[in-house]
C-alpha cells in the first residue's frame, strides 16, 4: 500500500484478531484499565495527551479500530457488533487486564455504551465526552437530522473535493496540535491524512442510522457510573472548518446534545452531565484534558 501506509506507529504493536491486526498501546500500571475509544474517522494517537496522564496514575489504553490508524485496512463501514467484538477479542490477545472504564469520544461513546451493553461484567464506568447517541436526531434541528437520517445513503463526494478537503483538515489538525512532541504529531498527522488514511476516515461513520438501531436493540444501559462531558463551546481550530454561515447551526446543535445529555442522566441512577464552555466537539480532549482526566478519576469505583 505504499505511500499510504508508509508511515510507523509512534507508540504500541499490533495483535492479530479474527479480522485482521489491530495496534493496541498501553501505558501506566494498575486499575481499573481505562480505554479510549476514538471518535469517527480518527483513532487512538489522537488521545495521547489524556493517554499519557491517565498512565500517571492507572493502566491507559489507546488503540486503533480495524480500517482505521495503523491497524488494517477493512471494508468500512462496520457495524457496531463487529466494532465490539473487535475490541473484546483485541483486549484478550494483547493481555490487558479489567475491569474496563471505557472513555468514548463522539461515535466512541456510542461504542462504548453498546461495548458494556453487550459486555456488562468486563466494565465498571463509563466517561462519555460529547457522544454521539440514538436518540439525537428527535433533539436536533430538522437540517442536522436529517443529514444524521441519511448518513448512510448520500452519494460519495467528488475526489477533488475529497482532495481540497483532506489538505485543509491536514493544515488544520496540524495547527491544533502544533505543541505536541514532533515524534507524536508528525506520523498522526501522516497516517490520518493519507490518502488511504482520509479516504477511511469517511467512510467509517456512514451507517449511523442502522448503529443506532443496533444500540437500541442492545438493551437498556448497565447501571455504572457514567459522566458524559458536554463540549458547549467552540473550538477556534474547527471553525476554520466551518463556513460562517453554519456556525449558529452548530451551536444551536451543541445546545441540543446538551439537553439530550442532560435527559439521559436524569433518567439513570449513576449518570452525571458535566459541561464544558470553553471546547467544542472536536477538540475537547486537546483542550480540556483536565477535564477529561478528572472525569475518568470520578468514575473509578469508590
Amino acid at each position: 500500500m505504499a505511500e499510504d501506509t508508509a508511515s510507523v506507529a509512534p507508540l504500541g504493536r499490533r495483535y492479530e484478531v479474527s479480522g485482521g491486526a489491530m495496534l493496541l498501546d498501553r501505558a501506566g500500571s494498575g486499575g481499573p484499565t481505562v480505554v479510549f475509544l476514538a471518535g469517527g474517522g480518527m483513532f487512538g494517537l489522537y488521545y495521547w495527551n489524556v493517554h499519557a496522564l491517565v498512565a500517571e496514575f492507572s493502566t491507559s489504553v489507546i488503540y486503533d479500530r480495524l480500517g482505521m490508524g495503523w491497524s488494517d485496512v477493512v471494508d468500512l463501514p462496520r457495524s457496531g457488533t463487529q466494532v465490539t467484538d473487535d475490541l473484546h477479542e483485541l483486549l484478550r490477545a494483547a493481555a490487558v487486564p479489567g475491569p474496563y472504564v471505557l472513555v468514548g469520544h463522539s461515535l466512541g461513546g456510542l461504542y462504548a455504551r453498546l461495548h458494556a451493553k453487550r459486555f456488562p461484567d468486563e466494565v465498571t464506568g463509563l466517561v462519555l465526552l460529547d457522544p454521539t447517541h440514538e436518540d439525537v436526531v428527535d433533539y436536533l434541528p430538522e437540517q442536522a437530522a436529517q443529514r444524521l437520517r441519511s448518513a448512510n445513503t448520500d452519494a460519495p463526494l467528488p475526489p477533488e473535493q475529497v482532495e481540497t478537503m483532506r489538505a485543509a483538515y491536514r493544515r488544520t489538525f496540524g495547527r491544533a496540535l502544533a505543541d505536541w512532541p514532533a515524534e507524536i504529531r508528525e506520523p498522526l498527522l501522516d497516517q490520518g491524512f493519507s490518502s488511504v488514511g482520509y479516504q477511511q476516515s469517511l467512510q467509517e461513520p456512514r451507517n449511523l442510522p442502522r448503529l443506532f438501531d443496533e444500540v437500541r436493540d442492545a438493551g437498556p444501559d448497565p447501571d455504572l457510573p457514567m459522566i458524559i462531558v458536554s463540549a458547549i463551546g467552540t473550538d477556534a481550530f474547527a471553525d476554520e472548518l466551518v463556513p460562517p454561515e453554519a456556525r449558529e447551526s452548530a451551536a444551536e446543535s451543541g445546545r441540543a446534545k446538551h439537553r439530550l445529555y442532560t435527559d439521559i442522566a436524569a433518567a439513570l441512577p449513576q449518570a452525571e452531565v458535566r459541561r464544558v464552555d470553553d471546547a467544542g466537539h472536536s477538540g475537547i480532549a486537546w483542550l480540556r484534558p483536565d477535564a477529561v482526566v478528572q472525569a475518568i478519576r470520578d468514575a473509578f469505583p469508590r
